[in-house]
């Protein structure tokens, strides 16, 4: 296995041609499946057909047995809706992202590495996936998470720290502290795994965070932030320039923009609305996103969902490949 993987970074960052790029640069990149239609992922699963490439695809949550909080979290949203010139949507509880055609995309495409996140995917599907050709992983964020994923036979699994940027891949949303480091997470995931190849991810800025983590036993490193500012991502120009202007100096974790805990910059969105957000996604994703929008075209961090982990201040605009060489040196 490689030992540098790209991260899945849904929402713009996983482009075909930062795919690309890693792969030329004799590194796996992947896909990110979450938000896009079933057709969008198939039109990006072509023209990488011939490249190495991993697919991620999100398993679905359950629908919130309350939805009272999220409706008090809607209302209170009001006041940024109508500072960007917004309309909130209606609560949407229930949304399975397309689950099961994306899963079938893959099968059909017979994807090299297929990896999920938010959960464990039931056993016909590993089954059918392993029938396909792919190589299955899953990412957890404890041991527990890990014993679960083990039942349904993946080949490797990604031990997801709490340093990481973007969602956790939690399935305990309301005991999740998000505190590991990647050296923490990959040794609580490794000490009930059996020998099977474990992944780290999460705070990975530098080269020597690689080599230390490979050296305490991952099959290999994953990281998203580090290529955030790649020519080839697809980041917002307000997180590029976000990222680059030395104004925002730590990250923390918040539920404020999607109900489920995401590691990103600390900015004022966060600082009004985190303290009243409810668990709940994707149900505050739908809802914050007209919001979120609105504030990318004006440029506005203020608003964005500045997705980023620990190790955001060592990351570097440039070629993936040239980004990809600065952590394996």
């Amino acid at each position: 296995m490689r030992e540098v993987i790209v991260a899945p970074m849904a929402g713009g960052p996983s482009t075909v041609a930062l795919v690309a790029g890693a792969a030329r640069a004799g590194a796996l990149g992947f896909l990110a499946a979450g938000y896009k239609t079933p057709d969008a992922v198939a039109a990006e699963l072509r023209q990488v057909d011939a490249i190495p490439h991993g697919l991620n695809i999100f398993v679905p949550m359950p629908a919130p047995a309350d939805p009272a909080p999220l409706a008090a979290y809607r209302l209170s949203l009001r006041g940024e809706a109508d500072r960007y010139g917004v309309d909130l949507p209606p609560l949407r509880t229930e949304d399975d992202d397309h689950f099961a055609a994306k899963v079938e995309l893959a099968a059909r495409f017979r994807v090299p590495v297929v990896s999920f996140t938010f959960g464990v995917p039931d056993p016909g599907i590993v089954e059918r996936l392993h029938d396909a050709g792919s190589t299955v992983l899953i990412t957890v964020t404890s041991a527990a998470e890990a014993r679960a994923a083990l039942a349904v036979e993946p080949d490797g699994l990604i031990a997801q720290a709490g340093a990481a940027g973007g969602h956790a891949s939690t399935t305990d949303p309301a005991g999740y502290a998000g505190t590991s480091t990647a050296l923490e997470a990959l040794a609580a995931v490794r000490a009930v795994t059996e020998g099977l190849p474990v992944i780290a991810a999460g705070g990975v800025g530098t080269a020597g965070d690689v080599h230390g983590l490979l050296e305490a036993g991952a099959a290999a490193v994953q990281c998203g932030t580090a290529f955030l500012l790649a020519d080839e991502a697809g980041t917002r120009p307000a997180q590029r320039a976000a990222m680059l202007s030395g104004e925002f100096t730590e990250t923390v974790v918040t539920r404020a923009f999607t109900g489920q805990p995401a590691r990103g910059l600390r900015n004022r969105f966060i600082d009004e609305h985190d303290a009243a957000a409810p668990i709940g996604y994707p149900a505050v994703h739908h809802l914050t996103a007209p919001i979120r929008a609105a504030a990318a075209a004006k440029g506005d961090p203020g608003a964005l969902n500045l997705w980023a982990g620990t190790g955001f201040r060592h990351a570097r605009p440039g070629p993936v490949a040239d980004l990809i060489a600065r952590l394996s040196a």
